[in-house]
């Protein structure tokens, strides 16, 4: 276990999401099985639903949604996909811009998804709810088209520049909005959205992700601080016995330099000063000066 955890901990942010994503999936798909529930038993919980009542019963959804798949192949190609473009941007920046653009790509998408199938007739009616990681894939795909779209790279047996394959992407989702899955591609177009605004902001100087950085971060001390107060008296021991430490190494060190003060003194008591080496006479000087 301790060997899982130690190449679990080496792995990128990236990487570490993609190893969630497989996990739930597989998790999702064997309880069902062994304890013979309904296959989307777990996944209801979890799903982000078009009706506005019921997303508020579970607002955790906005989030959660983005690590179901509805199948092998929905799983497979948006994790594909984040792999080789996450290469790409840790390449240019760090694992928590990775996860604001991945983040807020998924709420974004999230969002666009409620928005249209409350507000547009021509959702009126329609019996979805939306699941999958290709909002998050969508933004941070989008975000290294745009933030260095004449690099050049290989796509099959041609290379070809980022901002061609960004526009395809684009379209492709525009075309495909008519016919089936119209709440998937709202949700990549909504991830593009803010994969684009993030990389166009950050090269103006403004990092439009930090407000939620320094919110995982409140959370994470937040739940830091919950753990250190269950346990106030480890931590005032640990401190009294630093202190302690602390002291005694001082006090070694003033009696240490005392003995050798005591004896270069001895010394001079009984051949003189002039008996003294060159380091013997500094070191009897530097200690003149510090006390």
């Amino acid at each position: 276990m301790n060997d899982v955890k130690y190449q679990y901990a080496r792995l990128n942010i990236a990487q570490k999401l993609i190893v969630v994503n497989v996990l739930i999936f597989i998790v999702n798909a064997i309880l069902p099985f062994l304890f013979g529930w309904d296959k989307d038993v777990l996944v209801q919980w979890f799903e982000l639903p078009k009706d506005l009542g019921r997303f508020l019963t579970q607002p955790w959804s906005i989030v959660t949604y983005s690590f179901f798949h509805g199948g092998i192949w929905h799983l497979f190609w948006n994790m594909i996909i984040l792999y080789f473009s996450s290469r790409i941007f840790l390449n240019l920046f760090g694992g928590r811009k990775l996860i604001n653009v991945y983040f807020l790509g998924v709420i974004l998408g999230g969002l666009i998804f409620l928005l249209s199938y409350n507000v547009f007739p021509v959702f009126a009616g329609a019996r979805t709810a939306l699941i999958g990681a290709s909002a998050g894939v969508t933004a941070v795909l989008i975000f290294i088209c745009t933030y260095i779209p004449n690099q050049e790279v290989r796509l099959f047996f041609f290379n070809i520049k980022l901002w061609y394959l960004g526009v395809f992407v684009v379209l492709l989702d525009l075309i495909q909005l008519p016919g089936g899955n119209a709440g998937g591609h709202l949700a990549h177009l909504g991830g593009a959205f803010l994969g684009y605004l993030y990389a166009r902001q950050l090269t103006k100087g403004n990092d439009i992700g930090a407000w939620f950085s320094n919110m995982l971060d409140g959370i994470a001390d937040l739940f830091s601080s919950k753990k250190s107060a269950k346990a106030p008296m480890k931590t005032v021991y640990r401190k009294k016995k630093d202190r302690k430490a602390k002291k005694e190494a001082v006090d070694y060190d003033k009696e240490s330099k005392q003995r050798k003060i005591d004896t270069i003194l001895d010394k001079i008591s009984k051949s003189g000063y002039e008996s003294l080496s060159k380091e013997e006479k500094d070191y009897l000087f530097k200690a003149g000066k510090e006390d």
